[in-house]
């Protein structure tokens, strides 16, 4: 293949339905497995404050901030994010990310092939999607 260029753009995102999520937030593959061996980026965009829940990877994981105004969380502290901001997160650290209360927030999460686990159990807030 070569070189391969995409643009990101939100208007070309799909829902993100996964049990991870918490709101309302939309992704899009840059580079999705089956085009890299070993890379994998997501333009992943939470609206108006949604997140994400607590988890781990079994690799390590980069965020870059792109739009709005976010944060990436751990048990020990909260960290804002904002554009340009880069996010370092190794591998089995429990964390959550996502939209700051009433703001849009876009990163790209960089990971390699690995796993996922989700730590936080769902209760009924879930649905709500502005907690952190």
């Amino acid at each position: 293949m070569g070189i391969r260029r995409v643009s990101i753009d939100v208007d070309q995102a799909a829902p993100a339905t996964g049990p991870i999520f918490i709101g309302d937030v939309v992704s899009q593959d840059l580079v999705p497995e089956g085009v890299a061996d070993i890379l994998r980026i997501t333009a992943v965009t939470f609206r108006d404050g949604a997140r994400n829940k607590r988890h781990t990877h079994s690799t390590d994981q980069v965020l870059v901030a792109t739009s709005g105004e976010g944060f990436v969380a751990s048990d020990n502290e909260t960290l804002p994010l904002r554009v340009g901001d880069v996010a370092f997160i190794e591998k089995n650290t429990p964390h959550w990310h996502g939209a700051g209360p009433g703001q849009d927030f876009t990163h790209l999460s960089i990971l390699t092939p690995g796993q996922m686990q989700i730590l936080e159990v769902p209760d009924s807030s879930d649905t709500e999607g502005t907690s952190v």
